[in-house]
């Protein structure tokens, strides 16, 4: 007999079992294995991706701001994306432009805060520029 039920946004899988030799029931979690994909930096060097850095980001864009708690959602869907695409190597640029895009849709400050660092912004008029997009 097997219960499946999913626990939490995070994609973990609470099974409960039961023996069919001596009917004892037992639960299993099962979680997904942990991204190995390599984030090819503008330089060339080569990083393993961390859900940690990405959530970094974004907590350092969203700081003070509402929306804060949608982190985890973000980050659950720049992760089916790229496994949906079974990347094994990823561009920080491409990786940037799904965070920016996510950003947008949640909040215009914390999408200009992103983009600010993301697109190294060296001048005012670059958040000119960036303001007149959206």
């Amino acid at each position: 007999m097997v219960d499946k039920r999913t626990v939490f946004s995070r994609g973990e899988i609470r099974r409960r079992r039961q023996c069919l030799k001596c009917a004892r029931r037992f639960t299993t979690y099962e979680t997904l294995a942990a991204l190995e994909v390599s984030v090819i930096k503008k330089d060339g060097r080569r990083e393993s991706f961390t859900e940690d850095k990405l959530r970094a980001g974004l907590m350092r864009a969203l700081e003070k701001r509402p929306g804060i708690e949608k982190v985890v959602g973000i980050i659950d869907r720049i992760e089916a994306r790229i496994r949906s695409r079974h990347l094994k190597e990823i561009e920080s640029r491409a990786l940037g432009k799904w965070v920016l895009s996510e950003l947008k849709k949640l909040d215009p400050v914390a999408y200009l805060r992103f983009a600010s660092v993301y697109r190294d912004f060296g001048d005012p008029k670059d958040f000119k520029k960036e303001l007149e997009t959206l």
